[in-house]
């Protein structure tokens, strides 16, 4: 009897160490650490599947199927091990025209219908049965599984792409619905066997950069359940602010004459049967009945493409993240979203580096977000700061905190202008009382770097304020009103407030020089939804933001504030000789200064 009971207590014993060696998550100070079980990639399950949609935008009479791809640690096959997911989708995945997209032609006068547009397509180069590899190495390894999925009309999935429709947003949360078990999916594109995800939590976080970083919001503001967090860099969060500012066209950074319809053109990698259709469709009707080339006007298609808009149902915890000199895709991208977010209350952060394009927040923020909202460990995440901006030459893995952004520190102080054309003005927080009007000649063979840098030119207006004594900190919108009177119906307006003297160091990134900038039409002084031909001659006035920022200017520097009309890296290019004759006494720029109006007059004491 004796050695029954130590056999069966060995037994027992051994089963606790056994089961003490199954594969989990480990956490450590509120983060998912790598697991040795886990971080083998030949011990990963990697799988392909289709998920079923709500809509059907190819019009060939079926749901359109998004192609999905898994990747999951082997425990959870032989061990039931269940874990949460970090997903990310993209148009990109299966190929784009590279640089083949034909762009539209820029150099034409403004309110005028422009060229036609070429076409170009997608030449598809393989079934490419593993969607993508991003995101592996750095989950799976910490205990998540990663999926990536087709956007539609993209690769191996069905549908059309719409750039910012209705079906992008749906997209994404039809596999969030599978991940949670109320979405089908199948083991084929055309088949009916299904497949289910037995080993998701039903918790899911999404994350990409650029278009990759507009998906997680686009899903997010569908309200899907199991969408719990989501970490955008560097998001596109409106087309109508992508390719238009203030009723202006204008184009993204580098990429002159892009527009909606050659961004559709650029990522339309789905099936080659299914293009006329979604091309009639969307391209050919939709988009060219609404983009608006002409007048740069706000209307319902754009309305429709702004996620600003659809933010009610949004329940996913936010992680922003961006770059200041990003001129592509610009800050205030995801400021917007940002600021919305946290007035409805939803857990959010903000990250800003002074880069350009994309960027990712430092790995111990986002996997604390994901820790947070994903395995559900309470290591106060919450309760850290709000903003966190890297500061001028410091490490992007070393930002500053701050308790938000703008930094509630910061107070509005304005600048009037004073005269000096066609050499410099001056800036001063005391308003002349003599009625003064300068004018610029526009002409786009300038750049404005160029411009900015001319002592003499009449091709801007450039006021400048005295030289900084100390530094001056600056965070949040410059806002800008203007009193301004065309020689023609229709012009451009470039507005760059500027760091003096411009540094012609190579070691010195240009863009310190740039702090913001803002484009507009005056057409647009009364509604962003209908322009009015502006009546030569008559002084019309139009206020509206720049680009948030985030900058200490340093001591021995000058603010400058830049007028000028045709921008050659981002505006229409209108043959040259347009007049703008501004109105300096109903002309101000009001900057968002750390200390206000105290600091900045201590500064230029």
């Amino acid at each position: 009897m004796k050695i029954k009971i130590l056999i069966f207590t060995f037994l027992f014993v051994g089963f606790k160490i056994q089961a003490q060696e199954k594969a989990v998550p480990v956490f450590k100070d509120g983060e998912a650490q790598i697991v040795e079980a886990f971080k083998n990639p030949k011990d990963w399950i990697r799988h392909d599947l289709w998920v079923e949609t709500t809509f059907d935008t190819d019009g060939d009479g079926k749901l359109d199927r998004m192609h999905v791809s898994v990747t999951r640690p082997k425990q959870t096959d032989t061990e039931g091990l269940k874990l949460p997911v970090v997903y990310e989708s993209s148009p990109y995945y299966s190929g784009t025209a590279g640089n083949a997209p034909i762009f539209w032609d820029v150099k034409h006068e403004l309110g005028t219908a422009p060229k036609p547009r070429n076409h170009t397509e997608v030449v598809r180069r393989g079934k490419r049965p593993i969607i993508s590899n991003s995101q592996i190495n750095t989950w799976v390894p910490r205990g998540y599984i990663v999926v990536h999925s087709s956007s539609p009309g993209t690769g191996l999935s069905d549908g059309s792409p719409t750039v910012g429709g209705d079906n992008e947003s749906l997209a994404p949360k039809a596999v969030i619905d599978w991940l949670s078990g109320r979405a089908k999916g199948f083991t084929s594109r055309e088949g009916n066997e299904t497949v289910t995800a037995f080993w998701s939590t039903s918790k899911v976080g999404m994350t990409g950069t650029s278009y990759n970083g507009t998906i997680p919001l686009a899903a997010a503001t569908t309200g899907v359940k199991g969408l719990e967090a989501i970490i955008p860099i560097a998001p596109n969060t409106s087309y109508y602010h992508y390719y238009r500012s203030n009723g202006l066209v204008r184009s993204p950074g580098g990429y002159l004459g892009e527009d909606i319809d050659v961004l559709y053109d650029y990522i339309h990698s789905g099936k080659e049967a299914n293009r006329a259709h979604n091309n009639k469709v969307v391209r050919d009707t939709e988009m060219a009945n609404n983009l608006d080339r002409i007048t740069g006007d706000y209307n319902d298609f754009w309305a429709g493409r702004d996620y600003l808009n659809d933010m009610k149902p949004m329940k996913a915890a936010l992680l922003m993240s961006h770059g200041f000199n990003d001129w592509n895709v610009m800050p205030e991208h995801s400021y917007r979203i940002y600021k919305r977010a946290s007035e409805m209350g939803l857990p959010t952060q903000i990250y800003y580096h002074q880069n350009g394009h994309g960027g990712p927040p430092p790995m111990t923020m986002m996997n604390r977000w994901f820790t947070r909202y994903l395995h559900g460990i309470q290591n106060g995440v919450e309760n850290d700061a709000k903003a966190w901006i890297v500061r001028e030459n410091d490490k992007r893995d070393q930002p500053t905190s701050y308790k938000d952004y703008p930094n509630p520190d910061a107070n509005p102080v304005t600048l009037y202008l004073h005269p000096g054309a066609p050499e410099a003005g001056s800036l001063s927080t005391l308003k002349s009382s003599k009625k003064i009007t300068e004018t610029l000649v526009d002409n786009y063979s300038f750049s404005g770097e160029a411009l900015a840098q001319a002592d003499y030119t009449n091709h801007r207006l450039l006021y400048v304020s005295p030289t900084l004594k100390e530094d001056i900190h600056i965070s949040g919108l410059a806002s800008i009103t203007v009193k301004i009177a065309s020689s023609k119906p229709a012009a451009n307006l470039s507005i760059w407030l500027v760091s003096l003297p411009w540094s012609t160091d190579r070691r010195t990134v240009i863009t310190d020089n740039i702090i913001t900038r803002g484009w507009a039409d005056l057409q647009n002084y009364k509604s962003l939804r209908k322009s009015s031909p502006l009546k030569p001659g008559k002084f019309y006035e139009m206020t509206f933001d720049l680009q948030p920022d985030d900058q200490i200017i340093k001591k021995g520097q000058q603010i400058g504030l830049m007028i000028f009309s045709s921008d050659n890296n981002f505006t229409l290019l209108p043959k040259p000789g347009t007049e703008l004759t501004v109105d300096l006494n109903g002309t101000s720029i009001t900057l968002p200064v750390v200390g206000g109006k105290a600091m900045f007059d201590k500064a230029i004491k």
